[in-house]
């Protein structure tokens, strides 16, 4: 694999989605992970005075945002931050206590509630700047993400394009090193950071290599096939269209 080639072609890509949109940039949210490291750095190829990186601290770990924040200013990629810490906590709380009040909280879904509502804020906030700088949101989601459903509905698979999503996470490690991604982020788990110690692999239970090599057709042990699986057909929701009521 070329990957030298497979970054311009990305880069010319994008560049074509703006041109076609008619918007005037493009932006990513920043986390500190490689996935988002990657696309900051294509955005900046392709839209160099007009491409924004946004890093977005819900309670974040301190090496996350360190991470960011590292990678913005090793590339000189113009970034802002917006730290949502306080406005979660409001309406995350209000949204417990009325459904305490009520007496239906389901104390075992309380985690995800909580992960999911940061990855829905974050999502608000970029297009927020976005709609004010008229950018497009690029989203950061690879085949594996896609393919087991691993992002969050209206979160951060909330965008307007997606670069990576036939990009393997292989292949994001090797374009990572081209981009000169710091190495602090290269070598860490991938992790969306939603809760302390949190990493993708963890809470899938399948790791992405087992996943690419599934999705190339080459065998894998049953319980990962049946992991692979069961992610694939519990998340085709947020793969298709919203269902709705056809009138006769």
């Amino acid at each position: 694999m070329d990957y030298n080639k497979l970054i311009d072609d990305i880069v010319i890509w994008l560049k074509e989605q703006v041109k076609k949109s008619g918007s005037k940039g493009l932006l990513v949210g920043v986390s500190g992970g490689i996935d988002s490291a990657v696309v900051a750095c294509l955005i900046h190829k392709a839209a160099e005075d007009n491409s924004l990186g946004v890093i977005i601290p819900i309670k974040s770990s301190k090496n996350s945002v360190e991470d960011a924040k590292k990678l913005i200013e090793k590339e000189k990629i113009k970034s802002i931050t917006l730290d949502l810490t306080d406005a979660h906590e409001i309406i995350l709380d209000k949204t417990i206590n009325a459904l305490k009040e009520e007496k239906i909280l389901k104390e075992e879904y309380k985690t995800i509630t909580d992960a999911n509502l940061r990855a829905r804020m974050r999502m608000s906030a970029l297009y927020a700047v976005a709609n004010n700088l008229g950018y497009m949101v690029v989203g950061t989601d690879n085949v594996e993400e896609t393919y087991t459903g691993y992002f969050t509905k209206y979160g951060d698979g909330g965008v307007d394009i997606l670069p990576l999503k036939q990009i393997h996470k292989s292949e994001i490690y090797e374009m990572a090193k081209i981009l000169n991604v710091p190495e602090s982020i290269i070598n860490k788990a991938p992790s969306a950071d939603l809760w302390e110690n949190q990493t993708d692999e963890n809470e899938m239970g399948v790791s992405y290599p087992t996943i690419e090599k599934y999705l190339s057709g080459n065998d894998v042990d049953e319980k990962s096939k049946q992991i692979i699986e069961r992610l694939h057909k519990n998340s085709e929701h947020k793969r298709n269209q919203i269902p709705f009521f056809e009138r006769n």
